[in-house]
């Protein structure tokens, strides 16, 4: 199995560089006039997506990148800035879509986050591409295997509110979508007998 998954899994940095990717997608959907429900799913959506990336890549990317760069200043402020991001997601969670902190406490949130996502994109990734070159999709099978174990539990919370914080229209295209498959399915089989 542990075979399977290292030849399977993407290596560490992409999956990093994915996580980012989802995360500024989730911040994008989020607009001012968005509705209540809709803004609260896309935060849970991305506060919970930040912590689990934080921990993966304290547990596993920055012990090992630290091992072997020595003393990068990049990779010495992004534990600071984890614990920052922890914080205002601790903050943003006490409060209601409808206060008015909650739109300045997001954004702050996607600033800082923002701002940590392109030094690693410019700094700590690419110098793990060089010095754990050989290592990369070991790493990226370890951090697949830790991302099922936190993530496994909070399933149903991360699918309930990433289908809230679809759009509307997205909504019902996907729910015609799954519909006519469910219909030419059914067509399928009967033709079949």
């Amino acid at each position: 199995m542990n075979n399977v998954l290292s030849k399977m899994s993407p290596s560490i940095t992409k999956m990093i560089r994915m996580d980012h990717t989802h995360v500024l997608s989730t911040f994008h959907k989020f607009e001012v006039d968005t509705s209540s429900v809709r803004k609260q799913a896309i935060v849970k959506t991305a506060c919970l997506a930040l912590e689990i990336h934080a921990q993966l890549e304290e547990e596993i990317f920055y012990p090992a990148l630290q091992a072997v760069a020595g003393d990068n200043q990049v990779l010495h402020k992004a534990k600071p800035e984890h614990d920052e991001m922890k914080r205002l997601i601790a903050e943003l969670r006490g409060l209601a879509p409808e206060d008015e902190a909650f739109d300045l406490k997001f954004h702050e949130l996607m600033r800082d986050v923002m701002h940590h996502v392109a030094d690693e994109e410019t700094v700590l990734l690419p110098a793990a591409e060089l010095l754990l070159k050989d290592r990369l999709g070991e790493l990226g099978a370890q951090m697949t295997r830790r991302r099922l174990e936190l993530a496994g539990p909070r399933v149903a919370e991360i699918a309930g509110n990433s289908a809230l914080a679809m759009p509307a229209g997205t909504m019902l295209m996907a729910g015609g979508l799954l519909a006519g498959g469910y219909l030419l399915k059914r067509a399928f089989e009967q033709r079949r007998h």
